[in-house]
């Protein structure tokens, strides 16, 4: 059987800094399971839709920024039938579609506004794939990053130097912000 090495507690220490490397956070989870209920019901409005149809729908609105699992999709599916709100099209067949039933609608209704929101943010994220793969606008986020690692995963940052580079950090993100 193969030896990995294991890891020393310096290992351990640059590897929770980030170290020049940078290692990734997960991501937020970016709506709750009420929010891709709505989402579900707003899809299933337009068509009768399978459960990956649905992923597929949410994950274009976003332009691939946010695809909700098949974990969040398929128990909300289930859910959502008990609580009649959907229901299966045809339940002989080997992929189950749903549409929305009158109760759905009524709850698809009550929550326009909420659903109104989800979309735009939604939308958003779109745009903002869109506008952080311009080369430029990467490669300056990229250098970012990279700089601030290799900075916090010095052991022996002083206080003045952590408080410059907050006002830095600040200030960039006011310039930002303000920006035509």
């Amino acid at each position: 059987m193969k030896q990995y090495p294991t890891s020393t507690a310096s290992d351990d220490q640059t590897a929770r800094a980030g170290g020049c490397s940078g290692r990734r956070k997960r991501r937020e989870k970016r709506l709750e399971a009420s929010e891709v209920r709505l989402l579900m019901l707003h899809f299933l409005a337009q068509n009768a839709a399978h459960g990956y149809e649905l992923i597929k729908s949410v994950e274009d609105l976003s332009k691939g920024e946010y695809s909700p699992s098949p974990g969040i999709i398929y128990p909300n599916l289930t859910l959502l039938e008990e609580r009649e709100a959907i229901q299966v099209v045809d339940a002989q067949a080997t992929r189950k579609a749903y549409r929305l039933t009158a109760a759905g609608e009524a709850l698809l209704a009550d929550n326009r506004e909420t659903v109104t929101r989800l979309i735009t943010r939604l939308s958003a994220l779109a745009i903002l794939v869109n506008n952080r793969s311009i080369p430029a606008v990467e490669q300056a986020i990229h250098g970012l990053k990279i700089a601030l690692n290799c900075r916090l995963s010095q052991e022996d940052i002083s206080d003045a130097a952590l408080q410059t580079l907050v006002k830095v950090l600040h200030d960039a993100a006011e310039k930002i912000t303000h920006s035509e």
